[in-house]
Order: C-alpha cells, then sequence, then structure tokens
C-alpha cells in the first residue's frame, strides 16, 4: 500500500494546528448514526439499556389495567363508611383486606386505611369516612392504551424499561450502538497507552458506544495499519504514538491505511491528536499521556462515539455555574482544558494547569472548565461553567 502525501511533523514539531472548531466540524460530517428505521433492531427490554430508541412508541394498554389499591386496608363502598369517627364505629359488612396494587373487589371504590378502621370480633370497623376513590389508583391512571411515551432519538433509561414493561412491551426498536475499536500503540514510555484501555472503554461505554476490542499494538507503521484496515467497527480509537518523536507513527500509519485529515489540534492537552480514515471509517487519535488522552477523548472522540449512537453531540457532562478561587491561566490560540474542584465556599480553584501530565490532578478534580482560543485566562472571582465528572 502507498502512502499519500501527508505532513509529516516528526522531528520537525507542527508549523500550525487545526482550531477545535474545524475538529468538530470534521467529526460532525463523518461520524454519523445509522438511519433508523432501516436500521432499527428489535431487542429484549432488558438488553436496551443505553441504546437510542429507532422509533416512537406508546403505550399498548392502560396502566393501571384496572381500579386498584394504592395503599393497604381494606377495600369498601365509601358511602358504606358515613357518619364513622372515633366515637362512632360504623360496621362495614362488605369489607375486603388488601394490599397495595390489589384491584379493587366489585362493589367497592375506596380503601380505607388500617388506622381509620378497627376489628370488633369478626367485624371490621370504620372510625373515620371516607371519600369515593380514596385510596385508589384508577384504571389509566399513569397512562392510557395508544397515548405516546418517548420518541425516536431517546437514550433509554433503567426507569424508562419499567415504565415501558408497564404500557405492555417486552422488546423495543432501537438502534445498535456503534462499535468502538481501541487500539494501544505500545512501548516503553512513561504513561505508555496501555495504561489506557480500561478509561478509554470506560468513556465509550458511557457515551453509548460498543468496545468491538482493545487491542494492544506494537509501536509499529504496519501492525497499526493493519488495526486500521480490518474490518469489524464503525469507529476506531488509537492511543499513543501521535506526537512529533521518530516513533511516533500512528499518523504515518493512518496516513498509510487511509487519510490523515487533520494532525494537530489547538487544545491543551491533547494538542497533537488527529482525524482521518480509514476504508470510510473514522478514525481518531488521541496522545498516549493519560491526561491528554483523556481530554482528547471528552473534547474529541466522545464526540464521534455520541454522534455515531444518535446521541446529542455535546458534552455529557452535568454543569455547575461557579466563581473562580484564583486565576486559571490560558494560553492564547489554544482551548484550554483545566481540572478544578469546588472548595468548601463552592468556588473552583485549580488542581492542575493544563500543561501537566497525568491523571491524579484529574483524580482528586472535581470538574473541568473550558477556556476559549481567544482568552489568556479567567481572574479570580469570575463566574465560569464547570463540566462535572461523574
Amino acid at each position: 500500500m502507498t502512502a499519500p502525501p501527508f505532513n509529516d511533523v516528526r522531528s520537525r514539531g507542527f508549523s500550525r494546528r487545526s482550531t477545535l472548531d474545524a475538529a468538530w466540524t470534521w467529526i460532525d460530517g463523518r461520524a454519523t448514526p445509522p438511519s433508523a428505521p432501516q436500521s432499527a433492531r428489535p431487542l429484549p427490554l432488558a438488553d436496551c439499556a443505553g441504546l437510542v430508541l429507532a422509533e416512537a412508541v406508546a403505550a399498548l394498554g392502560d396502566w393501571p389495567p384496572a381500579d386498584r389499591a394504592a395503599t393497604d386496608g381494606y377495600a369498601v363502598a365509601a358511602a358504606d363508611t358515613l357518619g364513622a369517627g372515633s366515637y362512632n364505629p360504623v360496621p362495614l359488612a362488605g369489607a375486603v383486606a388488601v394490599v397495595a396494587g390489589d384491584p379493587l373487589p366489585p362493589g367497592c371504590d375506596s380503601v380505607i386505611p388500617y388506622e381509620s378502621a378497627q376489628v370488633a370480633g369478626p367485624f371490621v370497623e370504620a372510625v373515620d369516612a371516607v371519600a369515593p376513590g380514596s385510596g385508589v389508583e384508577r384504571r389509566g391512571a399513569w397512562m392510557t392504551a395508544g397515548s405516546p411515551l418517548w420518541p425516536a432519538g431517546r437514550r433509554l433509561r433503567p426507569a424508562d424499561l419499567g415504565l415501558l414493561a408497564a404500557a405492555g412491551h417486552r422488546d423495543l426498536p432501537v438502534l445498535p450502538a456503534p462499535r468502538v475499536r481501541i487500539l494501544l500503540a505500545g512501548g516503553p514510555k512513561a504513561g505508555a497507552p496501555e495504561q489506557l484501555g480500561d478509561m478509554l472503554a470506560a468513556l465509550v461505554r458511557r457515551d453509548g458506544g460498543d468496545v468491538e476490542a482493545v487491542v494492544l499494538v506494537p509501536a509499529d507503521m504496519d501492525a497499526l495499519a493493519d488495526g486500521f484496515t480490518r474490518p469489524g467497527a464503525d469507529l476506531i480509537l488509537s492511543a499513543g504514538r501521535t506526537g512529533t518523536g521518530p516513533d511516533d507513527v500512528a499518523p504515518p500509519a493512518l496516513a498509510k491505511a487511509g487519510s490523515l485529515d487533520l494532525h494537530g489540534i489547538a487544545m491543551r492537552p491533547g494538542g497533537s491528536a488527529g482525524l482521518g480514515t480509514s476504508g470510510g471509517v473514522p478514525v481518531l487519535l488521541v496522545p498516549g499521556e493519560p491526561m491528554a488522552a483523556l481530554a482528547a477523548y471528552e473534547l474529541l472522540a466522545g464526540r464521534a462515539v455520541r454522534r455515531a449512537a444518535g446521541l446529542p453531540a455535546g458534552l455529557p457532562h452535568a454543569t455547575v455555574r461557579a466563581v473562580t478561587a484564583r486565576k486559571l491561566v490560558s494560553e492564547i490560540g489554544c482551548v484550554d482544558l483545566h481540572r478544578v474542584r469546588l472548595d468548601d465556599g463552592g468556588r473552583v480553584e485549580p488542581v492542575g494547569s493544563p500543561g501537566w501530565p497525568g491523571l491524579a490532578a484529574a483524580a482528586r478534580a472535581d470538574g473541568f472548565v473550558l477556556i476559549g482560543a481567544d482568552s489568556e485566562g479567567v481572574p479570580d472571582g469570575v463566574a465560569v461553567t464547570m463540566y462535572r465528572f461523574a
């Protein structure tokens, strides 16, 4: 295979870097979900958590399917409790003991709780009156047959599956999760990417992907090119050997296997990330240094996985508005990902600079703040948005 020309930065460095916006545009144009409903497949409810609905779903029946007790007690006709009080117990000849969820017996329209009744020999007496419908869930109170439940495109949560089971569904039309191959370009360097497999696999699953394989590959151009061209993946994520050293073979390997479209992104950490394709499959190169790999995944590869899964492209983290406790220093021309923590006063302070390697600071952080490429930083006392680590 003859490698097409590309800008080889080894032993020379980056003369320029692409903007993060340009990288996002590239990702959005190539990482696309399978078309629905053509790619939809029915799966049992138990296998649908985390997947995306391919079609809107509606209730197949009423829920509850009949009037039923909402509390433990006695099912009665409310009219039979008229006048009842603690000094005037009223016998309830038709009372039937029920527990929450039991269908109401014929002739009953309410449930009197145990504390509003008393047992006198073989009889049940009301010591408080109840209104019709008291203690009862009416048929169809939560949903009726044909009522819409979730639209196409919803990522299913465990609670959704319980509701869908109550609505009469046993399987659902869902989009298949994108198959993501993780290649780890190995080697003896500190922070070698074989340390990254578990972290990257967990992030891929968080974003709706299915890990096709995690493969440790020698830092060899032909071996990496083979990993890029082997079929079976919808996305390929390669970690390590992306920089400017003579042994950084991942970019030329991708150029050999297909195309290296962007290499070098104006972001810190993770600036040696790259994007390209092999056989029509998007390939995302992230650095092997663990913190740089995490940042490049969050800002680049995670976006590709989410889009391929049919999920919103934006960052999936919960956000908090807080005020800086100290200045966050940045570099003009780069988007900086600052690891921060919330102090006892609810202010954010840095736990490591964007250029500082290692995951230890990330483990101590509560989240991160993004500082735009046009900024030299954020002074203390300024409101920022913190993206929370889950």
